[in-house]
């Protein structure tokens, strides 16, 4: 692993250091336009909790009265037991609640992220200058691009409310309006003064907190709220057996299908937050970076032990992964998969890491 020292000015030879290294390429492949795939740690910094969080809320909620019979507390108390050694997604995956068990979680999921997410609404309110997404989304669009494409399985709006604050128009599936119903057309073109709209794509694999199945099963998209509605039902796709037969219904199959035609033709991709570890995104990333030489960008507050194996497995030819190091960062390449230590800067961080080519 190379370590490159510093002199006093640390942070500008940190950036010079950085630019002589990866900033040529970084710049290169974002003029590409890549797919963005955001994941948790994209998320996090803004006041989302992560998995780890969402465990410890989920083990110190009680079932519903509809779940006070053994038939429902069998699998409660297992994945209770379960959940005290491992991570949330193996300890649902481990276990088989019922339907009802299954509802308790989603709504219980719902309304222990939906608060943090409603925070974030308001403070983009009151600063549309606050996310970082809408600098980046604003480099993308700035030329001759009509829309730019994010796949994420966070259930958070940041990237719409950063499309939005920025200009955008923001299109997740779902038809404009108070009551937005599935769209019927992939690809809506939003005409404004006789001229395009701009639109970032936002395509939710595992569902959105605005979403909901009315009492005929119907999807529905709506506003930002406290409650959930009476009668409706978070789509949303749970960590652990549910997400991989829930995936296979609508909503959730179209826009699968909708985030593989993108990732399937993507020039570049850049991935902040993600830690390489979602079964509906991997194949057709690595598929696109191993058969196509499409280069890719990780920027993570750490890289995953998945994303190690990644891009340790020669599959992905061209990327730069960065992640934060002791104030600083560390990044690999495919010619120093090893390492480099770069004290001084925290290009990790996606507002710094735009300044690197806008």
């Amino acid at each position: 692993m190379k370590l490159l020292s510093l002199t006093k000015d640390k942070t500008t030879l940190g950036e010079k250091l950085v630019i002589k290294e990866i900033q040529k390429n970084i710049q290169e492949w974002m003029q590409r336009i890549p797919v963005v795939v955001l994941g948790s740690g994209a998320s996090v910094p803004h006041g989302i909790p992560g998995m780890w969080h969402l465990g410890q809320h989920l083990i110190s909620t009680k079932l519903p009265q509809i779940c006070s019979s053994e038939e429902h507390t069998k699998g409660w108390q297992e994945f209770l037991s379960l959940i005290e050694t491992t991570d949330l997604e193996s300890a649902l995956t481990k276990v088989n609640v019922t339907t009802e068990v299954t509802q308790h979680i989603v709504n219980s999921t719902w309304h222990f992220l939906n608060a943090s997410d409603l925070n974030v609404y308001y403070n983009v309110l009151a600063d549309r200058q606050l996310l970082p997404l809408s600098k980046l989304f604003k480099f993308l669009l700035s030329g001759t691009m009509r829309e730019v494409n994010v796949v994420t399985p966070n259930y958070d709006r940041i990237a719409e409310y950063a499309a939005e604050s920025a200009g955008f128009c923001a299109f997740s599936g779902f038809n404009f309006g108070y009551i937005g119903e599935r769209a019927q057309n992939p690809h809506p073109v939003i005409i404004q003064n006789n001229q395009r709209l701009r639109t970032v794509n936002v395509w939710k694999v595992h569902g959105s907190f605005g979403w909901f199945f009315d009492s005929s099963g119907v999807v529905v998209s709506v506003p930002p709220m406290h409650q959930l509605p009476p009668n409706l039902s978070p789509v949303i796709v749970t960590p652990g057996v549910e997400k991989f037969r829930k995936t296979h219904d609508e909503p959730f199959r179209s826009t699968i299908q909708n985030a593989d035609r993108v990732m399937g033709n993507a020039s570049a991709f850049l991935c902040i937050g993600y830690g390489f570890n979602d079964s509906h995104l991997q194949p057709r990333l690595i598929e696109r970076c191993k058969n196509h030489e499409v280069p890719l960008i990780l920027i993570t507050k750490e890289i995953s032990s998945t994303a190690h194996d990644f891009f340790k497995s020669g599959d992905c030819k061209k990327y730069i992964a960065i992640e934060n190091f002791e104030g600083g960062i560390r990044y690999f390449t495919e010619e120093d998969p090893s390492g480099v230590i770069v004290k001084g800067v925290a290009y990790w961080e996606l507002d710094n890491f735009i300044s690197l080519f806008a």
